[in-house]
């Protein structure tokens, strides 16, 4: 048997079980569950780009911003172009890194997240995104038990990405999907900037 007849029959048998674990594979009938997490970059980017798999669809979706970014993002400003599928929040002020209020940030926190549990239990959205609530949950910001209860209370329809670094092992657990961003080299190491269409 030649090379190519090797690699033609070995590619056939990774088709075969392919086509038989899809064959297998059940409709949860409900919306999953997504952590993003990890120290790399993409983790929002990520959900931005499963964002825009859903607006394809004419899915509608909410975004709740849990940490307010000092300036304009080309993500935003993107989807204020989709008012009628994409609701967007970044909640008050947001938390900071420079309040020093740490009142104030638990107060931003349980307000934005209040609104993401109305988002999710109203059956009105095929996607929510929490957007960096796992730094919300790093610094106790949230109750980790809350949040999942507010998870498991959601509708039927809608899914729900969480984005930040360090997720709490809890949420973990309960997703039905946890993928790790690992830096393996940031420009800004290297002294550059953030760049306008790259990083924001």
């Amino acid at each position: 048997m030649t090379t190519e007849q090797t690699h033609s029959e070995r590619m056939k048998a990774l088709q075969a079980e392919q086509k038989k674990k899809t064959s297998e594979a059940r409709d949860p009938g409900r919306g999953l569950g997504l952590v993003h997490t990890g120290n790399g970059k993409g983790k929002s980017s990520s959900a931005f780009g499963v964002i825009i798999r859903a607006l394809g669809w004419k899915q509608k979706v909410g975004i709740v911003q849990f940490i307010k970014g000092k300036w304009i993002t080309g993500e935003k400003q993107f989807f204020m172009n989709f008012k009628d599928q994409v609701d967007w929040h970044t909640m008050g002020e947001g938390f900071t890194w420079d309040t020093q209020d740490r009142e104030r940030d638990i107060a931003a926190a349980e307000s934005a997240f209040s609104k993401a549990c109305s988002m999710m239990q109203s059956g009105d959205y095929d996607l929510v995104v929490l957007d960096e609530i796992n730094i919300a949950l790093r610094y106790d910001y949230l109750d980790i038990q809350a949040v999942i209860d507010g998870l498991k209370a959601r509708s039927d329809r809608t899914s729900v990405i969480l984005t930040g670094r360090d997720a709490r092992p809890e949420l973990c657990d309960y997703a039905d999907l946890v993928s790790e961003m690992t830096e393996v080299k940031h420009p800004f190491k290297a002294g550059i900037k953030a760049q306008r269409g790259i990083d924001f």
